[in-house]
Formats: structure tokens, C-alpha cells, sequence
């Protein structure tokens, strides 16, 4: 199986996220959302500024969404959620810079839930 998913990635066939089992994702989140908050992600969320396009973050600025470790919530969906919402104050951040609220962007709940759930599937994609 696991060759087969390599094959299919390598070879384009599937995206990265559809290599996802279903059942693995967060009640509620869908492969449709990662898709959709990965758009955001990269264009009006305008998270890119602080995390850089590949989600690994711009040092001095925003931090790694790629790995395991979570600086300012849990890691779980309703967690990151939760801190896209509220942002992070400077005496909070690891940087000593401020994550604005809804990070600084005019998006709308449902579409910060989507940001969200890119953000979740970052650090959970297989690696290589």
C-alpha cells in the first residue's frame, strides 16, 4: 500500500492530501477544506508573510506549521482554530512578534475553519 501512495504522489496521480484516509481527519474537516485552505493560505489569509508558502516558517517571524512541535495550542484542529482566531500576543511569541487576531486577514469563519484545516494536514503529510 505504502508503495503504491509513493508511486501515486511521485507520479502526480494523487495530490498529498488524498493519500489521507478519510477517517483520519478531524470531525467536521474534509479533504475539500485542506484544499480550500490552502488557497487561503497562500493568497488572501496571507499567511504566507509570516510562515513562508511551504508552511515551514520565516525565522524571526512565524513558525514551522510543517512539523510536530506546537508552540501555541495542542496541534488538534479546534486548537489551531482556535489560535488563527485569537492570534498570539508579542509577549507570547517565541519571535516577540504579534500573530494578529484572524492573522490580519478580513476572512470569514468558514473560511479561517478551512486555513485551519491546511494548516492541521501541514504537519501531517507523509514525509519523504
Amino acid at each position: 500500500m505504502r508503495v503504491l501512495i509513493a508511486f501515486s504522489l511521485a507520479t502526480g496521480l494523487v495530490g498529498p492530501l488524498t493519500a489521507q484516509q478519510p477517517d483520519s481527519l478531524p470531525p467536521g474537516v474534509t479533504a475539500q477544506m485542506i484544499e480550500t485552505g490552502k488557497l487561503l493560505f497562500e493568497g488572501p489569509g496571507v499567511c504566507t508573510a509570516c510562515h513562508g508558502r511551504d508552511g515551514k516558517g520565516i525565522t524571526g517571524v512565524g513558525s514551522n506549521l510543517t512539523d510536530t512541535t506546537w508552540v501555541h495550542n495542542d496541534g488538534s484542529y479546534e486548537g489551531i482554530l482556535a489560535q488563527i482566531k485569537t492570534g498570539v500576543l508579542p509577549e507570547h511569541s517565541q519571535s516577540g512578534r504579534r500573530m494578529p487576531e484572524r492573522g490580519a486577514s478580513s476572512l470569514t469563519d468558514k473560511q479561517l475553519a478551512a486555513v485551519a484545516a491546511y494548516v492541521w494536514s501541514l504537519s501531517r503529510q507523509t514525509k519523504s
